[in-house]
């Protein structure tokens, strides 16, 4: 397998002196080069700490993080990030917010006009494949928001990112929409044959998307187990009503229940409950 990151021995703390967190102990993990890898886990398992030091949004104790073989010590062109709250420019159409970070590099960099006609079209590549053609002109307040985050992946993928790290990027939104989400990114992530993280609460989502979940736990956050998603790249929604596809989802619930304390929790809720109504 290419690796194209490579994570070892990274310990993460929040705070000082008795308020100190152990955020992250001892994280390991390769992401090989065009791989979609998903984190799950329960609340508080450092999954979005993970992603945004990877990004180079937050800073770590100890360890190393590589990224095509060189050492992440900041943010760079080579990592895009997605987010679950849209952040464009409200000022900005659809079209402006995806040329946006393009017409930033040409000003920065003098760019050539063959750059900049490269750049453009581009974006209308983006534009056609987000679906955005017909609201390509409006502002992201007259948009819903799942229209908001199609823009915004757009904006991500604009510069040709080697990794595309994704957090919880359509937890907000409803069901409906977060299933078309689903096929639509797969659809972008076979063609661009970017690498791609991917952090979700969701289980199911995990499994349909991801080659690999990494699952968390928590109190330190650390990576509790690593599996393996047995399914080829071309999936459609009634995967998720297969046996071998709840089977596995079913697994990692499990998982995720034991590591993070919530079995231990609703056992002895069901305990007291048999108490109470003896």
């Amino acid at each position: 397998m290419n690796i194209k990151i490579s994570i070892r021995g990274l310990d993460k703390y929040y705070g000082r002196g008795a308020r100190r967190t152990h955020a992250l102990q001892n994280v390991d993990l390769d992401v090989g080069a065009g791989e979609f890898v998903t984190l799950v886990g329960a609340s508080g398992c450092g999954k979005s700490t993970l992603l945004r030091t990877l990004g180079g949004l937050e800073e770590y104790a100890d360890g190393d993080i590589l990224c095509n073989g060189r050492m992440v010590d900041g943010t760079g062109p080579d990592r895009a990030m997605v987010f679950q709250s849209y952040s464009l420019y409200p000022w900005l159409t659809v079209s402006e917010n995806i040329r946006f970070c393009r017409k930033l590099k040409h000003h920065r960099e003098n760019t050539t006009s063959t750059d900049v006609e490269y750049a453009s079209g581009r974006a209308d590549a983006l534009i056609a494949l987000m679906g955005l053609s017909h609201v390509e002109n409006a502002y992201p307040a007259e948009l819903s928001g799942g229209m908001q985050q199609r823009v915004a992946i757009a904006r991500a993928l604009m510069v040709r990112p080697d990794v595309l790290l994704m957090d919880e990027p359509f937890g907000a939104l409803d069901a409906q929409t977060r299933e078309v989400m689903h096929d639509l990114i797969r659809h972008v992530y076979l063609l661009e044959k970017t690498t791609v993280v991917f952090v979700t609460h969701d289980v199911e989502e995990a499994i349909y998307l991801g080659q690999r979940v990494v699952v968390m736990a928590p109190r330190p956050g650390r990576i509790d187990s690593i599996v393996d998603v047995p399914f080829g790249l071309e999936r459609h929604q009634d995967l998720k009503l297969s046996p071998e596809f709840i089977a596995l989802k079913r697994s990692i619930l499990e998982r995720i229940r034991e590591t993070s304390g919530i079995r231990t929790d609703l056992d002895q809720l069901e305990k007291l409950t048999r108490t109470t109504h003896a």
